[in-house]
């Protein structure tokens, strides 16, 4: 039963309220799970969740779940600007994927290159990082992006099983 389809194609029923929920507020029990890559930053977890999001609900729920899944990640980083950036992740990943039909790797890593501008902008010119550093932490996260990217392709057809059967 939808309550109400609106203008993003989010259905709102209590289920998948839930669902989105529990998926918007898992990446920041992940983003503590974090392991060091040999480029000095760190692989990330949390995107898979972000991804499941927007594969199941959209680029409505990818931005939900990227942005309030981001707090954690915000909050430890003392950048706020990670809201936003995910936030663009979680929507064009799902609208991508629930819109244009893009597999969930391809519809990532597209997103995370509208992304990078935003990445680049806010870590140097907000954030006052050095461009070196945003380098490698653009290529981390576009290494753990694509890793997250395929893991939740390949969860993706139990997660739809399991809550949406």
């Amino acid at each position: 039963m939808f309550i109400q389809e609106n203008f993003l194609r989010f259905g709102f029923t209590k289920k998948n309220a839930a669902v989105l929920l529990f998926l918007a507020t898992l990446p920041n029990f992940f983003s503590w799970f974090v392991f060091p890559t040999p480029f000095g930053t760190n692989f990330h977890f949390f995107q898979i969740t972000i991804f499941l999001a927007a594969a199941l609900f959209g680029g409505f729920g990818g931005a939900v779940a990227g942005a309030l899944g981001a707090t954690g990640v915000a909050l430890a980083l003392g950048n706020p600007y990670v809201l936003i950036g995910n936030a663009v992740l979680g929507g064009v990943t799902g609208f991508l994927y629930k819109e244009k039909k893009v597999r969930l790797l391809f519809a990532a890593l597209i997103a995370f290159a509208i992304q990078l501008p935003w990445l680049y902008y806010s870590d140097v010119f907000l954030m006052h990082l050095p461009v070196d550093a945003v380098a490698v932490i653009a290529a981390s996260l576009l290494l753990s992006n694509a890793a997250m990217a395929f893991a939740a392709q390949k969860v993706l057809p139990f997660v739809e099983r399991r809550f949406f059967a």
